[in-house]
């Protein structure tokens, strides 16, 4: 306080005493205040140098030697942790007392944790995802009823971007605990086909069209063979399917490749590819 109150007989006038006030917060300018303004300055230089330093790190998950989920994760972490760690330094170096603001950051945090009990499982699951690794940027998956490539794998959200090119975020919390399909994580897959004939078909001619057009496709690896059978008996027609195995980067080319040409084929050769269809007969008396 800069003044202290005075005890004077009632009905005398009490004087403060000015030149004690002003002596007062120039010792307090000269102390408290050069401190503010060298943390302040102290901490809009760090906080530059912090900015500067994980610009760094993100830069490096371009690098194709390094990870980029990993790279990218320690950026945000380095920065924010960084970041705590100057202002609680500088907060120490005011002379600001700690301990009553100790006290009242673990209240605030635990009625925060209890209103969002939802946020600390979504920050959990992405300690987990990142710690597990079921997938990571640029992988396609599908999970929680959504498909697309991993643009971003944030602490609490992973954002997708679907074929269509819109932006999905799924909450890491059911992410992590919840099945996860990863179409990227192997080097080749398999395309299965099924294609339909009709009754009375010769069904030789429609395996031997189906494999050479299979086959002959640039796309489709020769390790392991082409699969291509009689498969299913069904009420109105023949089901054969067919499997060959693909690099991972070139599955939808080599099955719409197939499915377009296997069409077109049939339509040529007369190999009729059957339809519900619907047969009504009068009766009359």
């Amino acid at each position: 306080m800069f003044f202290e109150e005075a005890t004077a007989p009632a009905g005398e006038v009490q004087f403060v005493d000015v030149q004690s006030v002003v002596d007062k917060v120039i010792d307090w300018v000269m102390s408290v205040g050069v401190r503010l303004v060298i943390a302040f300055i102290i901490m809009f230089v760090s906080f530059k140098v912090i900015n500067l330093i994980s610009r760094r790190i993100e830069r490096r998950a371009n690098d194709a030697r390094a990870d980029k989920t990993i790279m990218k994760t320690l950026a945000y972490l380095t920065k924010i942790g960084l970041k705590v760690l100057v202002v609680i330094c500088l907060v120490g170096y005011v002379g600001i007392d700690t301990s009553g603001l100790t006290a009242l950051v673990v209240s605030f945090g635990a009625c925060i944790g209890l209103a969002v009990n939802g946020a600390l499982s979504n920050l959990a699951g992405g300690v987990l995802i990142i710690l597990t690794r079921p997938f990571k940027l640029d992988d396609y998956i599908e999970a929680q009823g959504y498909s697309g490539t991993v643009v971003d794998i944030h602490i609490t959200t992973t954002k997708l971007r679907t074929p269509d090119n819109k932006v999905i975020y799924i909450p890491n919390g059911p992410l992590a605990t919840g099945n996860i399909v990863n179409y990227s994580v192997m080097d080749t897959r398999r395309v299965d086909f099924t294609f339909s004939v009709a009754y009375g078909s010769d069904v030789e001619q429609a395996k031997k069209i189906i494999r050479e057009i299979i086959e002959g496709h640039e796309l489709v690896l020769k390790d392991p063979e082409v699969f291509v059978r009689l498969t299913n008996q069904g009420d109105s027609a023949l089901d054969i399917t067919a499997r060959a195995w693909v690099k991972s980067g070139d599955y939808w080319t080599v099955n719409f490749d197939v499915i377009e040409a296997v069409t077109d084929r049939f339509e040529k050769e007369g190999i009729e590819i059957p339809f519900n269809q619907l047969d009504v007969r009068v009766r009359q008396d």
